[in-house]
């Protein structure tokens, strides 16, 4: 028996990798974060009769409870998480109880939102001569941060930003980034992507605050910042110059296509 943790990817069923939907398709017990994963994705594992339990009025303890249940009748357990469970899926906690109980279970990572929304901005989110780091972060709110991993000091960086679970506080966000920025920066706000009711907004962090109250988002948004989502003028990469085809497109596995 073992659980797995799946990443759904941050919506359409269709985004979830095909070995997590085998997984899915064959555990006899489904755990899945309704508040996070839309109802239609679990109709397939309901229509085959597997027990499917919504885990979000569901305190831990309880989960594990029905994931130990499983485990006595040699039963895998299909937990599934929106995006990717390594990014704030809350399976650290999950896992050190399963530990404990001797029970097994493997991580099946997801598409992140941050990829989702890239995809669907059209954009690279690492640009040469632009920026080549991409930071993965949320805003300061009851979890406590160290002040190295404060906004300011990330925002310092100067490199592209990924705020997830801070739509509510954006014009903190904004007052935190623009000096390290400036007005002009452009940033992208975007809700719920890739679910049929998916919506985004576009803007600099002189005028974003504006139009996401015009849109009334309030949760389920994803903050990207950066100048990347603009750039015109930027370098071409080497992994296609004609000149080191010989250096970086050789058949050596052991090379670092970077």
């Amino acid at each position: 028996m073992t659980v797995y943790f799946i990443g759904s990817g941050p919506g359409d069923p269709e985004l979830m990798t095909i070995k997590g939907q085998r997984l899915l398709d064959t555990a006899p017990l489904v755990l899945f974060a309704g508040s996070l994963i839309p109802e239609e994705n679990m109709n397939i594992a309901r229509s085959r009769g597997a027990h499917v339990v919504d885990t979000a009025p569901l305190a831990l303890d309880a989960q594990i409870e029905l994931m130990a249940d499983a485990d006595a009748k040699g039963h895998d357990v299909a937990r599934l998480h929106s995006g990717d469970p390594s990014i704030y899926g809350a399976i650290g906690e999950q896992i050190r109880r399963l530990e404990k109980l001797g029970i097994d279970y493997q991580i099946i990572p997801g598409v992140t939102a941050v990829a989702a929304s890239a995809a669907w901005l059209g954009k690279e989110l690492t640009l040469s001569g632009i920026s080549q780091t991409v930071i993965l972060t949320r805003y300061e709110g009851k979890t406590p941060f160290p002040e190295r991993e404060r906004l300011p000091a990330l925002a310092a960086t100067g490199a592209t930003l990924a705020i997830h679970l801070g739509i509510i506080r954006i014009h903190k966000i904004v007052e935190d980034l623009l000096p390290h920025y400036g007005a002009d920066c452009p940033v992208a706000v975007c809700y719920r992507t890739s679910w049929p009711d998916q919506d985004k907004v576009v803007g600099t962090l002189g005028d974003i605050v504006a139009k996401v109250r015009a849109k009334k988002f309030s949760r389920t948004a994803l903050v990207l910042v950066g100048h990347v989502l603009d750039a015109e003028n930027f370098d071409d990469s080497y992994l296609y110059d004609e000149s080191k085809a010989h250096i970086y497109r050789k058949k050596d596995h052991n090379k670092n296509l970077d």
